[in-house]
């Protein structure tokens, strides 16, 4: 009977210890976080009084320890690094973004090679053939043919600063792939030679007199119509050289067109047999902008 006494007492005591143990940590825990809520909310009306200046500024004779230690200036620091991170990471992208468009509308001098310029999906840049014979170009009237001008066969797609991707290059015409809106562009460089001289100077003043119109045409050709579609075309008037030096002049333009796939591009000129195929001065190429 003793024994059975001294247990239930122990029990109880245990029982006690337990209770008393979970209302102190009780207490506790409530307290710390009346505390907690407490502190949190005077740091958050000191953030509020800092960003809305409620507080005097800091003066500039303060020392850098007395600043770091004020929670104003710790808040006013860490949002200005938000920001100035959030800014440059905006401008950083744009300044991307604005770079590679930057290189890509100069595409005629870039190599498909060089790395951080990515390429669009679908382009290409040709450029002319340097040949004895000169370019080559395709006869006719124009009754025959359906375009103006005569049109520029020696055309590289592979070599140099020349490219192919997505397109393919056949006699002298882009093959476009996909449908979709293309940028167009297209240059053409001439020589014009002198016409000064001792001999045949009064036809060569006739000649001068009149002048050379010189013209370059963008032609799609579609396989449901059988003219050639002009796109566009630019030209100027240049006068024949007199004296003992060629005439330079060049030609370019530039503009977007809606493409259906096997739509063809191709190039045509005046003055062909005066047209320099420096693939540095005569170019053409296309490539898919949306």
């Amino acid at each position: 009977m003793a024994v059975y006494v001294s247990l239930q007492c122990l029990g109880l005591i245990i029982l006690a210890a337990v209770l008393l143990q979970t209302v102190v940590v009780s207490v506790s825990f409530i307290y710390f976080n009346k505390v907690l809520n407490t502190m949190q909310e005077s740091f958050s009306r000191s953030s509020v009084s800092c960003l809305i200046n409620a507080n005097p500024p800091f003066e500039s004779g303060d020392s850098a320890e007395d600043k770091r230690s004020d929670p104003c200036w710790q808040v006013t620091q860490q949002l200005r690094f938000h920001i100035e991170k959030t800014i440059a990471n905006h401008f950083q992208k744009e300044i991307s973004t604005a770079m590679r468009d930057k290189l890509t509308g100069v595409m005629p001098i870039l190599s498909p090679g060089i790395r951080g310029v990515p390429l669009p999906k679908v382009a290409a840049h040709v450029t002319g053939v340097l040949s004895s014979t000169g370019p080559q170009t395709a006869e006719g009237s124009r009754s025959s043919r359906g375009y103006l001008g005569e049109r520029i066969r020696a055309w590289e797609g592979q070599r140099g600063l020349s490219f192919l991707q997505n397109m393919e290059l056949r006699e002298g015409e882009l093959l476009v792939p996909r449908a979709g809106l293309y940028y167009i562009y297209a240059q053409t460089y001439f020589r014009l030679p002198s016409m000064g001289g001792t001999d045949g100077e009064a036809k060569g003043e006739t000649v001068e007199e009149e002048g050379a119109q010189l013209v370059q045409y963008i032609y799609k050709k579609m396989s449901s119509y059988t003219v050639p579609i002009l796109l566009m075309k630019s030209s100027r008037s240049a006068c024949w050289p007199r004296g003992p030096e060629p005439g330079l002049f060049s030609l370019h333009q530039a503009g977007s067109a809606f493409l259906q796939p096997a739509d063809r591009l191709f190039i045509s000129v005046s003055n062909a047999s005066t047209m320099e195929m420096d693939g540095r001065a005569s170019y053409f190429g296309a490539f898919l902008v949306g």
